[in-house]
């Protein structure tokens, strides 16, 4: 049976962090117009939640919450973080009448959109979990929006017979590819919103659509739970021994080496440094950096040590990494030279690990050059679309059923 969250000091606390909230998403940039703004005024963010969920917890700008997780403890459902939630509402430029389509349900961001449409508007909310749409619906029932949302089990890979068009499609889960199916149900011009995952690192990006293919208006940092179904697209993991029984996993989405076997043994060999002589002040977001990595980076992984390994303890490294032949090498910082803040450089192993560090070290000075003062732009180009229509010096990543091209500077 689904509670509402206990809010200890009462719906006069749930207010005033209701109305702290909003004020500080419009400082940050977050909530840009009247619409969204109350939206998140009138609706109970923590009735939404899980229960026992903090009101504290139920109205911080950067939480999410866990609302159900698969047999190893992996979370397979959440309540996303207010600031993600209220970015993808701009983003996805909703306004009263539209009908609006959500992948991905909880209850929560469909009882704000139906806030937005209004009587005249139409919400549809799809997930592929019929335990996620029962506690969605049960929700949403329970707060009022009953009859303004409706709630499916479906594959959004397969789209959602008999609903559509719609004016704009949000996407609450990570995914890997846009499935035609979807594009097929949103209007021209029309608007998709999506965790794109490109190379394993995410954006949530604000579609357009435009004859085509899909032009970028916006992106945003943002993590989320992983795609399930037809469109779900899994890692290829690799586990680097250290010799006492313990790993280093590396995960490629795409372009893992041929020859992963060349790294056997590797961190039992000497550890060496590169630097790269670009730094950043204590504090300021470098996001940006692993986005080019992704793009420019043959090679790039992601890292997780287990617990108990040299680099689990070691300080001032980042989960990024590169193969290259038979040397790994990870994003690591160092105090800067002159003033405050850090240096990046890369730390590797094996007898390729300089030549590793090397290119990554390349890729970090090539990103303080070309990337780092410039914001990206982003192209989606459905299979079918005219190739001559992509620029032929446009940086390409494949899809299933695309491409992606981004614009950097």
């Amino acid at each position: 049976m689904i509670q509402v969250a206990d809010t200890h000091d009462g719906a006069d606390r749930a207010a005033d962090l209701r109305a702290v909230l909003v004020d500080e998403l419009r400082g940050r940039g977050k909530i840009a117009t009247a619409a969204v703004e109350a939206a998140f005024r009138r609706v109970p963010r923590e009735r939404f939640m899980p229960d026992g969920t903090d009101l504290t917890v139920a109205y911080g700008v950067d939480n999410s919450v866990v609302t159900k997780r698969d047999e190893h403890g992996v979370a397979i459902s959440s309540v996303s973080a207010a600031y993600i939630q209220a970015r993808m509402l701009e983003q996805a430029e909703v306004r009263s009448g539209m009908t609006v389509l959500e992948v991905g349900s909880g209850g929560l961001n469909a009882a704000y959109l139906a806030e937005i449409v209004g009587p005249q508007g139409r919400v549809v909310s799809v997930d592929i979990d019929p335990e996620v749409t029962a506690r969605a619906t049960t929700l949403l029932e329970q707060n009022g929006y009953g009859d303004r949302v409706r709630v499916l089990v479906a594959d959004a890979e397969h789209g959602v017979p008999g609903e559509g068009p719609f004016d704009a499609v949000i996407v609450t889960v990570g995914a890997w590819d846009i499935p035609p199916a979807l594009l097929d149900q949103l209007r021209n011009p029309g608007v998709l919103v999506l965790p794109l995952i490109m190379n394993g690192v995410t954006r949530t990006i604000g579609f357009r659509r435009a004859s085509e293919h899909l032009s970028s208006t916006s992106a945003e940092v943002a993590g989320f739970v992983p795609m399930q179904g037809d469109g779900r697209h899994p890692d290829r993991v690799f586990l680097l021994p250290d010799g006492n029984g313990r790993n280093v996993r590396l995960s490629f989405d795409s372009g893992a080496p041929r020859e992963i076997s060349r790294l056997d043994g590797v961190l039992a060999t000497e550890r060496v440094e590169r630097w790269s002589g670009v730094t950043i002040d204590n504090g300021v977001s470098f996001a940006d950096l692993h986005l080019w990595f992704a793009w420019f980076l043959p090679g790039f992984c992601r890292i997780a040590p287990d617990e108990g390994t040299d680099l689990a303890a070691e300080r001032r490294w980042f989960p990024f990494g590169v193969v290259s032949g038979a040397g790994f090498a990870y994003l690591a910082v160092r105090p800067a030279a002159e003033g405050e803040g850090a240096e990046f450089g890369a730390r590797a192993y094996g007898p390729d690990g300089q030549r590793a560090a090397a290119s990554m070290v390349e890729q970090i000075q090539a990103w303080d050059r070309d990337g780092r003062h410039t914001e990206p732009t982003f192209h989606y180009w459905p299979v079918g679309s005219d190739p001559s229509l992509i620029s032929a010096d446009a940086p390409v990543m494949d899809k299933t059923h695309g491409v992606v091209t981004i614009s950097w500077p």
